[in-house]
Parts: C-alpha cells; sequence; structure tokens
C-alpha cells in the first residue's frame, strides 16, 4: 500500500510516518509545506530508502497535491494550522489551510482513485464539555477559528462520503504530547522553560481541563483506523484520563520532573474564549482493538527526558518570549 501523508514533517505526522514504514508492504509519500513548526530533518535517516519518498508542497497548490496523490492508495491528511491562540489574530491562514487545502485533497484523491481517506481533525470541534464525554453524535460547537477551521473539513469529508461514495475516515483526537512538539503548546513550552529557569505562563486560574494523548498511542490508532475504520464514519481518539488533570496540575508535575520549583509558575490572563474542558469517549475506536499504552504519568516522565537530552533540537526552537501568554506570542509574530 503506497500511503500519501500531508504533513508527515508534523509532530503527529512524523510519528505517522514512522509507524506505517514499520509494515514493509507499505510505502509514504510526505507532502508537507515545511512552514513554522515543521522539523524537515525528522526523517533524515531514510535518505535512500525507496520506501519513502518526500515532496516539499503546500496543500492548497493544485499541481502539488496531484503530483504527490498519484499512485496512492490511501491518504492520511494531517496537514493543517493547528495552534488555537494563533488562530485568534490570523484566523484567514487557518481557513485556507484547514478547509480549502481539504478540499483541494478530496477533490484530487476521487480524481486520483485512492481507495481510502483518513481525515485526522480534533476534540476541539465539540466545545467545551461541562459533564460527560462527547460522544460522535454530539452536536460541534467550536468557539475558536482554529476549531472552526477544523469542524468545516470534518463536515467537507463527510459530505465527500455522502456525495461522492467517497471512502473517507473521520477521526477526532484529544490533546496529543510527547517528544519533538514544538514549543508553542503547553507541555514542550514548561518543560523547556523550567529546564531553563525561566517563568512558566499558565492561563487563568489553571484549570482547564484536557484528555492528554501520547502521540506514539494517536499514531497507533490512525493506522488501524486506515486499515480497519469504517466507511463515512467519526472516530474519537482519547486517553480518557480518570481522575482528570488539569492544566495546573500537569504544570506542577513537570515542575517535579524537572526538579525545579513551583515558585517559576506565573498565572497570566485567560485566553479570549478558552474552553474549559475537553473530553470524549473514545469508546468506538476502542472496540476494534485499540488501547491507549502510555499512562499520563509515565507519558510525561518519558516527554521530560527526551527534551533533557535533545537540547540541541529545541534550543534553535526557543519564542523569543517565552514567558508571554501563547496568544500574546502569536499576536507579535514569535
Amino acid at each position: 500500500m503506497r500511503v500519501l501523508v500531508t504533513g508527515g514533517c508534523g509532530f503527529i505526522g512524523r510519528h505517522v510516518v514512522k509507524r506505517l514504514l514499520q509494515d514493509p508492504s507499505r510505502e509514504v509519500v510526505n507532502l508537507d509545506a515545511l512552514t513554522y513548526a515543521a522539523d524537515p530533518s525528522a526523517f533524515a535517516e531514510l535518505d535512500g530508502d525507496d520506501r519513502y519518498q518526500f515532496i516539499h508542497g503546500d496543500i492548497c497548490d493544485s499541481s502539488a497535491v496531484r503530483s504527490a496523490i498519484e499512485g496512492c492508495d490511501a491518504v492520511m491528511h494531517l496537514a493543517a494550522e493547528t495552534f488555537v491562540d494563533r488562530s485568534l489574530h490570523r484566523a484567514s491562514e487557518f481557513v485556507k489551510t484547514n478547509v480549502l487545502g481539504t478540499q483541494e485533497l478530496l477533490a484530487a484523491a476521487r480524481e486520483a482513485g485512492v481507495r481510502r481517506f483518513v481525515h485526522i481533525s480534533t476534540d476541539e470541534v465539540y466545545g467545551s464539555i461541562t459533564a460527560g464525554r462527547a460522544t460522535e453524535d454530539s452536536p460541534l460547537a467550536p468557539t475558536s477559528p482554529y476549531s472552526a477551521s477544523k469542524a468545516g473539513s470534518d463536515l467537507l469529508a463527510l459530505a465527500a462520503y455522502h456525495s461522492y461514495g467517497q471512502d473517507v475516515v473521520v477521526t477526532r483526537c484529544t490533546n496529543n504530547y510527547g517528544p519533538h512538539q514544538f514549543l508553542e503548546k503547553l507541555i514542550p513550552l514548561a518543560v523547556t522553560n523550567f529546564l531553563d529557569g525561566v517563568a512558566v505562563p499558565v492561563y487563568g486560574d489553571g484549570e482547564q481541563v484536557r484528555d492528554w494523548l501520547y502521540v506514539e498511542d494517536h499514531a497507533e490508532a490512525l493506522v488501524l483506523l486506515l486499515d480497519e475504520g469504517k466507511a463515512g464514519e467519526i472516530y474519537n481518539i482519547g486517553a480518557e484520563q480518570d481522575p482528570e488533570w488539569s492544566n495546573l496540575q500537569i504544570v506542577k508535575t513537570l515542575a517535579d520532573l524537572t526538579a525545579r520549583g513551583e515558585d517559576l509558575i506565573e498565572f497570566v490572563e485567560d485566553r479570549p474564549g478558552h474552553d474549559r474542558r475537553y473530553a470524549v469517549s473514545s469508546s468506538k475506536v476502542r472496540s476494534i482493538g485499540w488501547q491507549p499504552k502510555h499512562d499520563l504519568a509515565s507519558g510525561l516522565a518519558e516527554t521530560v527526558g527526551w527534551y533533557e537530552s535533545n537540547r540541541d533540537w529545541w534550543e534553535e526552537r526557543i519564542p523569543e518570549q517565552r514567558s508571554l501568554p501563547a496568544h500574546k506570542l502569536a499576536a507579535s509574530g514569535t
């Protein structure tokens, strides 16, 4: 099977590519625009591997997409603008990439006779969940330009199934974490700030709740759904921590793991429209054989260990004003 992975140099994409290539019968074409959060060195060890091809291109570029998709049996679509804070100030970029780029890929996949299209999305399309867990049938209630653009792309993918009979699977994951994550996100920002003795910004009271999913567990679920998912269906993917962890608990745990004091934690103005809690039921994907292998405590310890051992990777990616609230960093362009 020859698989086109979009955004394969991104945080989740790199783990999906490597998971796919564990099967010697698979080939991967990686189409990536190499925007600010991509890591072009991600696959240096694959130089000379005939089963891997990298194409530098934008999913909004029709010619690049059609060139990359030629001869592929499946598409795993991960390329996206994903940082909520940045979307508050650059919404048009999110609409272009996440909505129009998805439409470009769907059309090209139909024309090329691609047998399966896996569209990777987010639990943020459900909005804040006050109680219980969102299921695949829960209403969409996005509250940021990012989540609204992802909801739009989800609906385009599902419309392709209903309108054209296109084999589409939609996945919605919870917050990912793990090695190689770009520093704008909560966990890598907190870890690297603690390691350098720099203040760690925490939004509002820090009691926001997220369901944290180790990136390798997510990649495993995505590859399973490539093979076993049912066309036209949505699959939530989450770790379902019990008890749940607040963002403040996460940051305090990272302070302990990095042997830094909690005095570095700095409460800052909350992000506009900040959702209070995300939670999904992932019973549907679990029913076909997936289970997360990492609990949060061990996953955070592994993640901290990776950042401690790979300063060379992250020091060149440090934001200029790393202790500012992230939405202000995004507004300033850093």
